[in-house]
């Protein structure tokens, strides 16, 4: 992501808590900062992607006293995916601190991400969104702007509900075509040519094909969505039936030891069960 703002000629200063990381970007031009403090004190704009909201208060120091030195003047953009209600209390913490706050986690994986084709979901006060929102362009081929703090994030849960299902629903129709003896390229050519062919089948099934469990969206940030879309669905009183089962079969496909394969390794868990449910000794991979 950060690469393809440096490739737009964006002024960048960028810092990684992995600090190897960094070092595509300093090729790519950008000036590389030492310190989080270094990144605000040279940066208006500060962009994180970071993995959880304990990752995030941590780099903000949030609790002591530099959470004010760092926010106060600037513009925080938050593209992580961290429960809604605590973005909302972050947001408050910002602006009480003097600065402002602008939450902007995106649709999408490695591969839309490296070719600048995420989806912005994109919530906070109005005026600062609109600055933020051109800033983000060579990233995201789209915004969608989501209203007040904590909006945009529970889009995003919404429209992970529907992809965390989906990937689901995708592996048990490999594993039923695989076991029932169907070519599975045919199968995906008859998915191809119907209404339900997307840029998500078109990379995942080659991959639950090839037993490619290569990481483009891991099992286990998949497992961790699908808590965070239950939390808020009990919160507001809904059921998720979908999620549920889907919830439990990426929490078995992480038991597996798949936490940091791609998503489509669910396909072991489903594998498991089929094999428990003949009593049978299938290794995962059966279907193939």
């Amino acid at each position: 992501m950060a690469l393809n703002l440096a490739r737009a000629g964006t002024p960048l200063i960028v810092w990684n808590r992995s600090p190897e990381a960094v070092e595509p970007l300093r090729v790519a031009g950008a000036a590389v900062a030492g310190s989080v403090a270094e990144v605000f004190a040279c940066a208006r704009i500060v962009i994180l992607m970071l993995v959880n909201e304990a990752a995030l208060d941590s780099v903000l120091e949030r609790g002591t006293p530099g959470f004010q030195e760092l926010v106060s003047g600037s513009v925080v953009v938050s593209m992580g995916s961290n429960p809604p209600d605590y973005s909302k209390a972050l947001a408050a913490e910002i602006e009480a601190a003097g600065g402002r706050y602008v939450e902007a986690p995106v649709s999408g994986s490695r591969k839309p991400a490296e070719a600048g084709q995420l989806v912005a979901m994109l919530g906070g006060d109005p005026g600062t969104v609109a600055k933020v929102a051109p800033l983000l362009a060579p990233m995201c081929r789209e915004t969608v702007i989501c209203g007040p703090a904590g909006s945009a994030l529970m889009l995003k849960l919404a429209v992970n509900l529907y992809l965390n299902t989906m990937l689901a629903g995708l592996a048990e129709a490999m594993h039923f075509a695989g076991r029932n003896g169907l070519d599975l390229s045919t199968f995906k050519a008859a998915l191809d040519a119907g209404p339900m062919a997307c840029d998500v089948t078109r990379v995942k099934i080659p991959m639950l094909a090839a037993r490619d469990f290569s990481v483009q969206a891991a099992t286990a940030d998949a497992f961790n969505s699908t808590g965070l879309i239950a939390d808020a669905a009990r919160a507001a009183g809904l059921a998720t039936p979908l999620l549920d089962i889907s919830r439990a079969l990426y929490g078995e496909s992480v038991d597996l030891g798949n936490g940091r394969l791609d998503m489509v390794s669910v396909i072991e868990a489903i594998e498991a069960r089929t094999a428990a449910l003949d009593g049978s000794d299938a290794a995962p991979g059966a279907s193939r």
